[in-house]
């Protein structure tokens, strides 16, 4: 989940409190008769699999709301999916706690060995993490209910003791924070990261707009996961939340979340708008656009926060350049990364009120995206040209030649204005900066 800000101060309960781990206004699960080997006497629920055995379900492009239907997995089998939660299997770790890989059969949710059914993520909550029955209950509440191809599939769930585990879908590419900022990720391309960003656009606009609205509260690079075509979808529903009703334009809550993705309203009043994710939203997009963290202390002073770095160079084509994630290469449409920051400085309006709503935001990003990259001529090829050119006019050619200014020949002579140009570029686009 990652490094959250700040910490809830009220305390796990303890074990003799935890009637019943499922939220209390969600709708009652429904068991059914366990075809699994399990020797526990648990009942469990049916695992929303196909025929095929791919273990999850196609679900309509507009996603829907479902009636909870999960299975409830026994602490043993999933120590046996995962074996016996073995430190090499272990995926990542954040405030709730690990998070493995493990093994099951695709159509009975039954554990079984590497490599032979379906991977799954199994997140295992720290028994000394105060949050962890809560942000539990949060992903069995909202993930248990809500089916769209942006929303990462939870799968099943369990409970035993003060043992809080969580079944989900494997994502095969992991999160956009490893490709956007780790040094040995494969750079992502323009046509990818806007994909990534039309998907997860998707996914919290369907949140907002569902019957009872849900803010999703923690929308960072790190809970955007990637299957092994690059859609993306949204992991870790810990701290979303039910959005205002009876006509309030907020809720008050708790200030939890993560620093520098959290809307500044929210982190001064406790007051949580619908739109406050759309700051979020935007300060991810920043990201893909400059492959840069939010906060990186190791930057040089003035940089730390990207969003206040940032902030004065996106208004203008000239000097968005500067800030543009140097690993595209240069290889982005210019008006498309243009409309792009645009966008940005409406998402991280300071008043909720100025922002654009996600729908507005989807169909911005669509447009966008529409939006090519010029292909660029390389070297060789002008060369060839020039060199066709001269053929056919030598005469116009000597001429030229013998008029150019001594500018142009302390390079050679030959040096074209792209050439030039790359002399003459900024130390600070070499950097990223």
């Amino acid at each position: 989940m990652g490094n959250c800000w700040p910490k809830p101060v009220d305390s796990l309960p303890s074990a003799a409190k935890l009637s019943n781990p499922i939220h209390n206004d969600a709708k009652p699960l429904k068991p059914f008769k366990n075809n699994s080997n399990s020797n526990s006497g648990q009942k469990s629920l049916s695992p929303p699999c196909d025929d095929t055995g791919g273990g999850v379900e196609e679900v309509p492009p507009s996603g829907r709301i479902v009636t909870p239907n999960l299975k409830m997995f026994t602490y043993a089998e999933l120590r046996s999916a995962t074996r016996n939660f073995r430190p090499d299997t272990m995926l990542g770790e954040g405030g709730f706690g690990r998070v493995f890989k493990g093994w099951i059969d695709g159509k009975t949710y039954a554990p079984s060995k590497v490599g032979i059914g379906i991977p799954v993520a199994v997140k295992k909550s720290s028994p000394d993490s105060p949050q962890g029955l809560k942000e539990w209950q949060c992903e069995v509440k909202f993930l248990g209910k809500f089916s769209h191809p942006n929303l990462v599939k939870l799968l099943g769930y369990c409970w035993e003791d003060r043992e809080f585990l969580l079944v989900y879908e494997y994502m095969q590419k992991g999160s956009l924070e490893t490709h956007l900022f780790s040094k040995i990720a494969e750079p992502l391309s323009w046509e990818t990261r806007f994909k990534i960003a039309i998907g997860v656009a998707k996914g919290l606009a369907f949140l907002h707009t569902t019957e009872k609205q849900v803010i999703y509260r923690d929308f960072k690079s790190s809970n955007i996961l990637l299957d092994e075509e690059f859609n993306a979808k949204l992991s870790d529903f810990g701290l979303a939340k039910l959005g205002p009703v009876d006509g309030d334009s907020h809720v008050t809550t708790q200030v939890i979340g993560t620093y520098g993705y959290a809307a500044p309203e929210y982190m001064a009043t406790g007051h949580l708008y619908i739109r406050s994710d759309v700051y979020g939203f935007g300060v991810v997009l920043l990201e893909i656009l400059t492959g840069r963290v939010v906060l990186d202390l190791n930057r040089p002073n003035g940089e730390h926060n990207l969003v206040d770095w940032a902030r004065p160079y996106m208004p203008e084509k000239r000097k968005l350049k500067r800030i543009m994630d140097p690993r595209l290469d240069g290889q982005y449409p210019l008006k498309g990364a243009f409309q792009a920051a645009a966008l940005i400085l409406r998402c991280i309006e300071s008043d909720p009120k100025n922002r654009p709503s996600m729908d507005e935001v989807l169909e911005k990003l669509k447009q966008i995206e529409a939006i090519k990259t010029k292909p660029k001529e390389s070297k060789d090829s002008n060369r060839r040209l020039r060199a066709q050119r001269q053929e056919r006019h030598p005469t116009h050619y000597r001429h030229h030649n013998q008029s150019k200014s001594p500018l142009s020949t302390q390079h050679g002579g030959s040096v074209t204005a792209t050439g030039f140009a790359a002399h003459q570029r900024s130390p600070m686009v070499k950097a990223g900066l």
